[in-house]
């Protein structure tokens, strides 16, 4: 464990569980990381965006991607979304339930346990999730350049 202190004058023990020291940072690797935060948040944003322009809010577009994503391995239940999104079940529940109301979704009982859930996308999700993940890897592909140049620029951290 080492003490950090930042200019500011915060100080406290920080635990690093990586290879680079605090004390080793450079104004690059900051600038790095707050680029790196910006691209992010930049194709989050763009990705919001397009979802809220077909009515869809930026959680119900994510799991609509995860169970199309997960469901090339088996049915996918509620608690999978749950676990993916970072969600409590019960809250994973209600977003499913407003994806069926929306007939994006589709619930039926698991056969091999009729306690669970299994849920599926419907032709209209289907469809929703496809122009949505054309549009949003479209724009990756244009901002991969500048991506790819930040992750050569975190390899220098070893």
């Amino acid at each position: 464990m080492k003490t950090v202190t930042t200019s500011a004058g915060c100080s406290g023990p920080k635990s690093v569980d990586t290879d680079t020291s605090p004390d080793a940072l450079t104004q690059t690797d900051f600038q790095t990381l707050a680029r790196f935060r910006v691209a992010i948040r930049q194709y989050l944003a763009f990705a919001e965006q397009g979802a809220k322009a077909v009515g869809l809010t930026s959680q119900q577009h994510q799991a609509l991607l995860i169970i199309k994503s997960q469901g090339y391995s088996g049915p996918v239940k509620i608690g999978d979304v749950a676990r993916l999104l970072l969600l409590k079940p019960h809250s994973a529940a209600g977003l499913i339930d407003r994806l069926a109301e929306s007939r994006l979704v589709a619930r039926r009982s698991a056969p091999e346990d009729r306690r669970e859930v299994d849920v599926c996308l419907t032709a209209a999700g289907e469809d929703c999730l496809s122009k949505l993940t054309a549009r949003n890897l479209q724009e990756l592909r244009m901002v991969s350049p500048e991506l790819s140049t930040l992750f050569e620029q975190f390899d220098g951290f070893d």
